[in-house]
């Protein structure tokens, strides 16, 4: 059975890493966050200097922890060769049916051709 009584737990323990696909270049964003709406809406809005030139762009998968050292291993691992081929081999039926036109992350429309990950 699962306690969802201690509602502070839930709130006070959520850290997530996050990837997102680039409109733009093709490009992927692996980050970490303690608040995956705040942080969207802040790449949306251009307030991230790593992705501000690389929009429009899509969030294409996320993973939640309870341990901020538990997601930010898990992000330094994605960011890693090794975890950036394991991370496209779980998304390879994602990208397989990917929608170019749903849930992006800008006013801004995408560009006719993108990039799939290889």
């Amino acid at each position: 059975m699962i306690e969802t009584s201690d509602v502070s737990f839930s709130k006070k323990y959520k850290y997530y890493v996050y990837l997102l696909y680039s409109y733009k270049d093709g490009g992927f964003y692996i980050g970490f966050t303690e608040d995956l709406k705040v942080r969207l809406i802040s790449h949306a809005k251009g307030k991230n200097s790593a992705t501000k030139d690389r929009r429009p762009l899509k969030l294409l998968h996320y993973e939640y922890f309870i341990n901020k050292a538990d997601a930010k291993a898990r992000e330094e691992f994605l960011k890693s060769g090794y975890g950036r081929k394991q991370l496209k081999q779980i998304l390879k039926r994602t990208l397989s049916t990917f929608d170019t036109k749903s849930s992006i992350l800008s006013l801004s429309k995408p560009p006719q051709r993108w990039n799939h990950i290889d």
